[in-house]
């Protein structure tokens, strides 16, 4: 089922209902959706020698948003932090914000995005930067996750912090306790004063309209051990990937306006499915739209670009006795790990006969999204 039919049926009934989502970011969005793979991107045309017919290959719309671009994208995501990764176990630190203050974050994403991420990375820092926990040269990938399952609402930062910290002096990874890596309490509390910080003093106006006690509210923080490579291929599906994708879609009807979708329960880890009205499954699906320019992906200490030379030190550190070096390890060194390489038929290829075809002409694309006009969808 085509994600984009259900927009473009169902769009101008979403914002009659909800006529302040009607903002220039979901316009884009939702242009960029309805129009990918379609003759508004552009593309070119073959010609079949053998068949005698001529072929049309669209463009992608490469929005980050859309459900049909962003699996090629991840996949090299995946192999490249695959092919950087330490031969240690590495954890998973989620920095999640009370239910309370969803409504708030939703209403105010930027602010409320960039707090999360600067607050879990001020706790991470301090605490792996105590000798009691580290002490040494640490590294971490954080990357913002807004969507359940069921493609509700739940702003969240999921955080992989290889364990252990690296001593410079001494040329060596130390790992000070392998039982439960960073107090969780430590974490929790400390993220919660430090969102609230940067809330106050970057949104001193939110932060005055926002209810004291909110930030009374327990700040829930999970540190869980995901071993040497679970946690990158978890991250994979959502540093380019949306909410949601055309194949977990399963039912779309047009009468009755209705779409039902498939999800994993977490619990139980059953299938099931959920039916919602077509206008409700558009909101939750803006729900998920990030402000323009904005990074969902950073990365920290000897993982940062600016600090190349410090991460290829302690690389080489594990292979020493083996005088390799990182450009010489390559990305499918490691076999633990299986990608999902996505199968696609080649664009000059025919799809009746196998048989090479001729390109004929390209097609530029329409002027970069003109502005949307109601009844024009």
């Amino acid at each position: 089922m085509d994600i984009a039919e259900i927009f473009r049926d169902n769009i101008i009934d979403f914002f009659l209902r909800f006529p302040e989502k009607d903002v220039m970011t979901n316009r884009k969005v939702i242009y960029n959706i309805i129009n990918c793979r379609t003759k508004a991107m552009g593309g070119e045309v073959f010609l079949c020698e053998e068949c005698g017919e001529y072929h049309y290959s669209y463009h992608s719309c490469k929005d980050r948003h859309c459900p049909k671009c962003g699996e090629s994208e991840a996949e090299k995501w995946l192999e490249k932090q695959y092919a950087k990764k330490l031969p240690v176990d590495y954890f998973m630190v989620t920095f999640t914000i009370p239910q309370e203050l969803r409504d708030i974050c939703s209403h105010n994403k930027k602010v409320f995005y960039n707090g999360i991420i600067s607050a879990a990375s001020e706790t991470l820092k301090s605490l792996l930067s105590d000798v009691k926990y580290g002490g040494g040269e640490f590294g971490y990938i954080a990357v913002l996750h807004t969507w359940t399952r069921r493609l509700l609402y739940h702003p969240h930062l999921h955080c992989v912090v290889p364990n252990g910290t690296f001593n410079m002096a001494k040329n060596k990874w130390e790992v000070k306790n392998n039982k439960y890596f960073l107090p969780v309490k430590a974490l929790s509390s400390r993220f919660r004063i430090n969102l609230e910080n940067y809330i106050k003093e970057n949104a001193p106006e939110i932060y005055r309209k926002t209810d004291y006690t909110l930030w009374k509210k327990e700040f829930v923080t999970n540190v869980k051990n995901v071993g040497n490579a679970n946690a990158f291929v978890y991250l994979s599906k959502y540093v380019y990937k949306t909410g949601i994708s055309n194949n977990r879609v399963v039912a779309y009807d047009k009468v009755n306006k209705t779409v039902t979708i498939k999800y994993q329960e977490n619990k139980t880890k059953k299938i099931k499915y959920e039916t919602m009205d077509c206008i409700e499954f558009i909101r939750r699906f803006l729900d998920h739209i990030l402000p323009c320019r904005f990074v969902k992906v950073r990365y920290y200490g000897f993982l940062s670009s600016k600090r190349k030379n410090k991460f290829e030190i302690i690389f080489n550190s594990f292979y020493v006795n083996e005088l390799k070096t990182l450009e010489e390890i390559p990305a499918d060194t490691h076999e633990e790990i299986k990608v999902n390489h996505y199968q696609k038929r080649e664009k000059n290829i025919c799809p009746k006969c196998n048989s090479i075809m001729m390109f004929v002409v390209g097609h530029f694309r329409k002027p970069r999204w003109p502005a949307l006009i109601k009844g024009n969808y």
